[in-house]
């Protein structure tokens, strides 16, 4: 007696709860003619009609019916199991959970944290964001793996009594951008012809917006701060909007105009913006954090 062909037998099953061998072949990535072969060579196989035409579709013959049942039966037990062995393999998956820094703009932080998912032990990454000073007590309290900061520890004013260790991952400088039409109407020599010109600027707790207020003085811009922004991406929003010229990191130019639509009109390298990961250890050793800066500094930073 011949084998069951579980292949045949997943053909049938999609013509049958589809209706349609063309509509079954969409879904299984074949072209009709070769779902229609292959229901075909199961037919001669069982030695039954499954499949009879009902105006432009097909409908189960008796003995198509029967099978049917066991046929549900059969994948959705299937179904089942992949599911399970998935639950299995995400509950193996090692939390890795990591702070960031209101300061850090978000599509660095996510260039920074993709390689964290691409290593050989699987984790499953917990990210939360907040002031670096709260981060860093939920570090010390091992409620965190790490920090993500645009500042080193010896820099954090009131700094929390935590055991732990700033790793650069690298630096650049800034790049000045704003909406096309805002652009426009300020044309000339930069940054001389930004003088007077509207700005968005990072909030105070940002490391960089001391750097920017005096480089701006040292231009004797007389800028027009329009807003401060705790938040990078709100920042980066109104700055789309033509509310006013706006800084962000010069590695993350082709990101920042892609996203927002917005105009690249000056770079600023003497304007570093670093970025740090903290960790209670002094030497990395946790494979996620170690993918982290090694990306960093061979790629985003490089």
């Amino acid at each position: 007696m011949a084998s069951l062909n579980y292949k045949h037998l997943r053909y049938y099953w999609m013509v049958a709860k589809t209706g349609s061998i063309a509509k079954a072949a969409e879904q299984l990535h074949l072209t009709p003619h070769a779902v229609s072969g292959q229901i075909k060579e199961f037919e001669q196989t069982l030695g039954v009609e499954l499949f009879k035409k009902t105006g432009r579709n097909l409908s189960l013959t008796e003995a198509g019916q029967r099978i049917m049942s066991y046929a549900d039966d059969i994948f959705t037990t299937g179904d089942q199991l992949l599911d399970v062995l998935r639950n299995q393999l995400q509950a193996r998956r090692r939390p890795f959970r990591v702070g960031i820094a209101d300061a850090v703009p978000k599509v660095l932080a996510y260039k920074l944290l993709e390689p964290a998912l691409q290593i050989s032990e699987p984790v499953r990454l917990h990210c939360r964001e907040g002031g670096l000073e709260l981060l860093l007590a939920d570090l010390a309290l091992h409620k965190i793996d790490a920090v993500i900061a645009d500042r080193a520890l010896n820099s954090v004013s009131n700094q929390v009594s935590v055991r732990a260790f700033s790793h650069l991952l690298g630096k650049c400088g800034l790049t000045i951008f704003a909406a096309p039409a805002l652009a426009k109407q300020y044309k000339g020599t930069y940054p001389a012809c930004l003088k007077e010109a509207p700005f968005l600027i990072p909030g105070e707790d940002a490391a960089v917006q001391s750097k920017i207020l005096r480089w701006m003085s040292d231009q004797h811009l007389q800028a027009v701060i329009i807003g401060e922004f705790d938040d990078g991406a709100l920042m980066k929003a109104f700055g789309r909007a033509g509310a006013g010229f706006f800084f962000a990191p010069s590695a993350m130019k082709e990101d920042v105009i892609q996203q927002y639509g917005v105009k690249a009109v000056f770079d600023v390298p003497e304007l570093i913006e670093e970025i740090y990961v903290i960790t209670t250890e002094r030497r990395l050793q946790d494979p996620a954090v170690m993918a982290i800066s090694q990306h960093a500094k061979q790629d985003t930073f490089a």
